[in-house]
């Protein structure tokens, strides 16, 4: 028994030493990529290596990059494999095949690692190992008590509480850090309460995703958009007619936050028909008896860790002024957060460490990134641009602008993860603007909405999607491609149909200085439609989250097909 427990804990000493190399390797490499940027303004993400395709090859390499990413996709919805095994694959078969068509030599450690978004994994590894520690303290389990006794045992009043945190810290956070604090907490009121964790979860998710495109700090893509379309990124990357037209912090806020606004009570009721036999009835429990079973067990612990997160947070908060990268932020606070803790035990803390999900994303980052060089995603943009040249009118021209790129990158973004996406259309952004004379704001916020909202459409369409069911999987709840299709996908449909009306009414109605009187509004007639469906639900004695659940949608399909009817009355008295 001692060999045993001698044993045991050189192994976990040794896979502590592991874990805690892998992230000072992770810091490592954002510093070298950060170093090899050069001061080119974007950070790791513009790190390209010189590779040039075999003269005559293209066409067929773009085909081979198509069928590769089609393969992969087919792994994975049929679950043949794991999901991180199918990146993996993708990955390697990615990286032979541009060592085949190109006239460089490819297959080395530093193509590889140059092809990783170190800044993404950094922060998702720092926001672990955080996530880790909290969770010992107790935390988790008192906030979901507390989101049980505001919900009065309501299911779907406590998916409604749940949604709604989800999307304000994910605007105000992040939108994977959001996930990666609230998952737990929802899993373990899952349990607590006997429900099902994977459909809350996913209603969850689908809000982070939503709530975070309100704000430049809020979701992945946003990030990248403001770093790289500043004035000052702008200027530095050889377009100085469009730096005037460069995006800032404030600018996320007023235009996209209305049209995220216009989202929400749809997407409720949406969610809620699609859920309908999950999220009814109520769950009767002992709340003095459960805040007993899951009180606060380290206090201590958990003002020290809350204290640091809160610092952490500030520090993403801050991002665009103090311009310190968020991994940093993240890595570092995951580091002090140890020190100041329990810093002889590493095993509690790092054994909530997704590595499979961080192997995915190493993986989809590094066939995407290759698939990048080959020319297919490039293929994408220069087909977006010759559509928009067909049309020779400005305001239609604007129109279709507007539409192309908010559609193409929503499905995009579904099937290929927004990060690297983001980062491909940021030039063909710029590309289009310069090309057409169009005015480049519209087309970056289309862009935005498209990669955040368009990132609901499957499982691996968003970062916030993949953490969420890698820490799901590993509590036993797997969430299946299949699954998060049947709700994310027609979430994002709807979604993106709303945000083109608001884009249309603003940049091509509102155009020539009406911009801020439609935005004002929509913002007006979304409050008061919001505030007149919570008067008609408390005249028949419906709770708030009642009145935005399936039978506001029943009411508003019933409306909808009222005035149809009416239409189609008038027309037959009219012929007759």
């Amino acid at each position: 028994m001692l060999t045993n427990f001698r044993w045991n804990s050189g192994l976990r000493s040794k896979s502590s030493l592991i874990a805690l190399g892998l992230v000072i390797f992770c810091g490592t490499m954002i510093f070298a990529g950060n170093s090899l940027a050069g001061g080119s303004g974007g950070g790791p993400n513009d790190i390209h290596l010189t590779i040039t395709i075999a003269e005559g090859s293209q066409s067929v390499a773009i085909l081979v990059g198509l069928a590769i990413l089609i393969g992969v996709y087919v792994l994975i919805i049929t679950e043949v494999v794991h999901r991180t095994l199918a990146a993996a694959i993708g990955g390697f078969l990615a990286m032979m095949a541009l060592n085949y068509y190109s006239q460089e030599d490819v297959l080395n450690i530093i193509a590889v690692a140059s092809m990783i978004d170190w800044e993404t994994i950094g922060l998702l590894l720092g926001m672990m190992v955080m996530v880790g520690v909290m969770s010992h303290t107790g935390i988790f389990e008192w906030f979901a008590i507390q989101a049980y006794k505001r919900s009065g045992g309501e299911v779907w009043t406590l998916v409604v509480i749940l949604c709604v945190v989800t999307a304000v810290l994910s605007a105000f956070l992040d939108n994977v850090t959001t996930m990666l604090l609230l998952t737990p907490v929802t899993i373990q009121l899952a349990k607590v309460l006997d429900l099902k964790p994977i459909p809350i979860l996913i209603a969850e998710v689908l809000f982070s995703n939503i709530g975070g495109a309100a704000t430049m700090i809020g979701d992945p893509p946003n990030i990248m958009i403001g770093a790289g379309l500043s004035p000052a990124a702008i200027q530095s990357k050889g377009y100085p007619d469009l730096a005037d037209s460069g995006v800032t912090f404030l600018d996320f806020i007023t235009e996209m936050g209305p049209g995220i606004l216009m989202c929400v009570v749809p997407s409720f009721m949406l969610i809620k028909w699609l859920y309908r036999d999950e999220f009814i009835g109520t769950r009767e429990r002992d709340v003095t008896e459960l805040e007993k079973k899951y009180g606060i067990k380290d206090p201590q612990g958990l003002k020290v860790s809350g204290f640091i997160l809160g610092l952490v947070i500030v520090g993403f908060f801050t991002h665009p002024i103090t311009h310190i990268a968020v991994s940093y932020i993240a890595l570092g606070g995951a580091v002090i957060m140890l020190l100041a803790t329990n810093r002889h035990e590493l095993e509690e803390p790092l054994e909530h460490v997704e590595w499979t999900t961080l192997l995915f994303f190493a993986g989809l980052f590094v066939m995407v990134h290759s698939l990048q060089y080959i020319g297919v995603i490039d293929a994408i943009g220069v087909r977006v641009i010759s559509l928009i040249e067909n049309f020779t009118d400005p305001t239609i021209q604007m129109a279709m602008a507007i539409i192309i790129v908010l559609w193409v990158s929503a499905v995009a973004s579904a099937f290929i993860d927004n990060i690297p996406y983001t980062a491909t259309m940021i030039p063909i952004v710029l590309q289009i603007s310069e090309t057409t004379g169009l005015e480049l704001e519209p087309i970056i916020w289309a862009l935005a909405f498209g990669a955040c909202l368009g990132g609901n459409g499957t499982l691996i369409g968003a970062s916030a999607n993949v953490v969420t069911a890698g820490m799901s999987e590993e509590a036993g709840y797997p969430i299946s491609f299949n699954e998060f299709f049947k709700a994310g996908f027609p979430v994002m449909i709807l979604t993106t149909f709303i945000v083109s009306i608001y884009m249309l009414l603003v940049y091509v109605i509102g155009a020539d200085g009406g911009e801020l009187w439609v935005k004002l509004i929509l913002i007006g007639i979304t409050v008061i439609s919001i505030m007149l469906a919570v008067s008609r639900g408390k005249s028949k004695g419906q709770t708030i989250a009642e009145t935005f659940g399936e039978s506001g949608l029943e009411e508003t399909v019933g409306a909808v097909k009222d005035i149809v009817e009416k239409v189609k009355g008038k027309g037959i008295d009219s012929e007759e």
